[in-house]
Order: structure tokens, then sequence, then C-alpha cells
């Protein structure tokens, strides 16, 4: 039995082993225009291939000057090859050792001074970390790092006012159990959605890569203001705990949900609320955000925290499939509009041709 166990569990792998890998692009490619033929591959390992390389500071200091009217590529320039964000995990790498420096500051020397500065950075290092991954993705380079900071601050605030003011309109139990998890869900993320929303239209935004950004800086902030407010609540441990566990919450969530807006609205248009209730693409990745929502905060009866964990695990791996989905559908986007392009020069170049 063990022996055929062995055997079912090696096909099975295969299967997914060989099917993972275009899994994303076979979704991805039913949700623009682009030509079936034509496939954009995603795969990590390539996609993080740039993070163990050296780079030049010149390198770090190009990925910020963008977002002006002068440092804005033409449509023609995007590129649209596969993505390889790294300097998030420079990033990373500066908040983490600070972190470790507090939690030293603290327990070697018994300063509680430094707690305010653990629950602060312990909070932002992995939300902050995924929004600079998320940037440097916007292969548009349209959004400035000022607005960005702007859309992480004051979008992450504004939602949580938003949720808030949800909460003292339903009926949130406090009790552990599916529904509860369920109206948490749905609070959370449609506060979160309409201040994606506010400001997509603000910004006047039409590529998937530039929604999957700005919900992420919404969903970053939400995330930084969340865990430091948890911590008054729960105590100073929680920090250690919603730190990791950002990697595939708020952020993640939200970033879908970003991109699933403008996937849901006509380009060069605002999202209305018309297209809230009438867009089956936006509606499906919505609801599979709240899903994942609820999953996560579900505390499954008569089970433990290997249970939990488990919940964790799944949960992450579904989000950051549907980031890979929301790549591979931005850079099809890319290859689509920059093809349309050519079309319509050429048929300009051909129609002067003809008067002269």
């Amino acid at each position: 039995m063990k022996k055929i166990g062995n055997n079912f569990f090696s096909l099975v792998w295969t299967g997914v082993r060989r099917n993972y890998d275009n899994l994303d692009d076979n979704i991805a490619k039913h949700l623009g225009e682009t030509d079936a033929n034509s496939p954009v591959e995603i795969h990590l390992s390539r996609m993080f291939s740039d993070v163990f390389k050296r780079h030049s500071k010149d390198e770090a200091d190009r990925l910020f000057i963008v977002g002006t009217r002068t440092t804005t590529p033409s449509l023609r320039k995007v590129s649209s090859r596969p993505v390889k964000p790294w300097f998030f995990s420079r990033v990373f790498a500066v908040l983490a050792a600070s972190f470790v420096m507090l939690i030293l500051l603290l327990f070697l020397f018994k300063s509680n001074k430094a707690i305010p500065g653990l629950i602060f950075i312990g909070s932002l290092a992995v939300p902050f970390s995924l929004m600079m991954m998320f940037f440097e993705i916007n292969v548009y380079q349209n959004i400035s790092v000022l607005e960005l900071l702007t859309t992480f601050l004051v979008g992450g605030i504004l939602s949580l006012l938003v949720t808030m003011t949800f909460y003292m309109l339903l009926p949130i139990r406090t009790e552990v159990s599916i529904e509860s998890a369920l109206i948490v869900g749905i609070t959370e993320e449609l506060a979160k959605c309409i201040v994606i929303i506010i400001f997509i239209n603000m910004y006047k935004l039409n590529y998937i890569f530039n929604g999957v950004l700005i919900g992420a800086a919404i969903g970053a902030g939400f995330s930084v203001f969340e865990s430091s407010g948890y911590v008054s609540e729960y105590g100073l441990a929680t920090i250690f705990t919603r730190s990791f566990q950002a990697i595939g919450t708020h952020t993640i969530w939200a970033a879908i949900i970003g991109g699933a807006i403008i996937l849901g609205k006509q380009r060069k248009h605002q999202f209305t609320m018309k297209d809230f209730f009438t867009k089956p693409r936006f509606l499906i990745f919505f609801i599979i955000a709240i899903c994942l929502h609820t999953f996560w905060d579900w505390d499954i009866p008569n089970t433990g925290i290997d249970i939990s964990l488990l919940q964790e695990l799944i949960d992450v791996i579904i989000g950051w499939f549907l980031i890979f989905v929301m790549i591979d559908a931005g850079l099809r986007e890319v290859k689509t509009l920059q093809g349309q392009q050519i079309v319509i020069h050429r048929t300009k170049k051909k129609q002067l041709v003809k008067k002269r």
C-alpha cells in the first residue's frame, strides 16, 4: 500500500509540475484581448533571478526617477520582457536588519524605548518590501515615488477609516465562526476596494500593472497600521507573527483587487458603480480575494496550530498564484497595446502616402 501511495503521489506531482508553468498563462490569455498563440511565460525561479546578482547604485537610482513627464517612457519603449524585480530584496534586508537590531536593543539592554520602533519596523518590513516589488514590476513607470507613498499612507489610513465605518453599521461578532470570518472578509476587502477605485480613478490609470501597484500600496498601508494596532490589543508578541504572515495577506489581496479593477473597467474611462456589478472579470477576482481573507481568518473548530498553519500556507499559495496570473496578463497587455499602436501607425502612414 505504501508503494502504491508513493507511486500515486509521484504521478500526481509529475502532472502538476508539467502543467503548472503554463497554467497561469492559460488563465491570463482569457483576461485580455491578446492572441492566444503568443504566450507569455512566468517562472518563479526566473522572475527572482536578479535578486542575488550584483547591481550598481545607478541601477537603483534609475528605479526611483520615474513617473514624471520627462521620465515616463512612451508605450513603444515599455518593456514586455519577463519582469525581474530585485531592489525590493535590498529594502527588506535593511528593514529586517533594523528589526533585529531593535530586538537586541530591547532584550540585551532592556531598553523599552526600542518598543515603538520594533512595532513600526516589524509591521512595515514585509508589506513595504512587497509594495516596492510591485513598484519595480510596473513596467509603464508612470507612477512616481511621491504618488506611491501618498497612496501607501493616505490610502492605507483611508481604507481603515472606511472599514471602521462599515464595522459601526454591520453586526460584527467576536465569536469564532465561518460567518464572522466571512463578514470580516467582505467588510475589509470592500473597504480597500472602494479606496483602490478612488485612487485609480484619481490618477486616471488604465493598465493592469498600475492597478496591481495601487492595490498593493493601499493593502500595504492597511497591513502596517492594522498590525501596529493589534499590538496594543494582543501584546508585543503579535508583531513577531504578523510581520511574517504579511507575505500573503492584505498587500497581496489588495493587489489582486487592483488588477481586477483595471480588468473590469473600460480603457481610458473611470471605474463606475455599474462596472462593480456588471463586470464578471472584476467580480470573480474580488470574490476570490474575499474568500482568501475569510479562509485566513476562519478558525476551524476542534483543530490545532498545524491546521491553522496549513490554512495559511494554502492561502499564500493561491494568493501568489493569482499575482502571477496578473503579472502574466499585464505583460500580455503590453504586447497587445504595442501591437495595436504599430497597426494604427502603419494605417496612418498609408493614408498619408495616398494623400500625397
